[in-house]
């Protein structure tokens, strides 16, 4: 597979997300506590007994088309991933954006806001291609870390994280109130 990378302009975020995000969650990583946090933190590998697919685009006020009217995305970046003339893939990359608590106010950390693959091209390699345009977008403006947010419930992504390079840095069973049976896991690659 011909994989060509294209940065486009916040505009096309319309076009981004007609790239499916949806999941089937078959797998989660559970987190427990030991001694009330004192002794540690343990993940640890977790069959679901009834499989569910998970799609955050249907979620109230969620998507792609959403964020500018929610954040100042003039400094973010929008990668494309096109196989002929056909979108199978991108991702969003936040920056140098002013409140937006994901980059702890820092100039040198670029969030990777948002990967996607057509269902049927994933497993082929476009997620790293899109992975390794992302972090060559975040140095070319001089970011020496990559932050990426995502859940237990994406074994999948986490998986794929890990064979990027990224270590996990944070665990947050409290992140999101109205999805208790999530927890964010973000994970950071230094990019040297």
């Amino acid at each position: 597979m011909s994989v060509r990378i294209e940065e486009e302009p916040m505009s096309r975020l319309d076009a981004h997300g007609g790239v499916p995000i949806a999941f089937l969650v078959e797998r989660i990583l559970t987190v427990s506590v030991i001694d009330g946090g004192l002794g540690g933190i343990t993940l640890a590998e977790l069959n679901v007994d009834s499989p569910w697919v998970k799609d955050y685009d249907a979620i109230k006020g969620e998507g792609p088309t959403r964020w500018p009217k929610r954040f100042d995305t003039s400094n973010w970046g929008l990668i494309a991933a096109y196989e002929d003339e056909i979108r199978i893939g991108g991702a969003v990359v936040a920056f140098n954006s002013p409140g937006l608590e994901m980059l702890d106010g820092r100039r040198d950390l670029a969030c990777l806001w948002d990967l996607r693959v057509q269902p049927d091209s994933r497993s082929t390699g476009v997620g790293a291609t899109v992975f390794r345009a992302v972090e060559g977008w975040s140095r070319r403006r001089g970011c020496r870390t990559l932050k990426v947010e995502t859940q237990n419930i994406n074994f999948p992504a986490c998986r794929f994280y890990a064979r990027m390079g990224c270590s996990l840095g944070a665990i947050n069973r409290f992140a999101y109130p109205g999805l208790p049976e999530e927890t964010q896991l973000l994970w950071f690659k230094e990019l040297g």
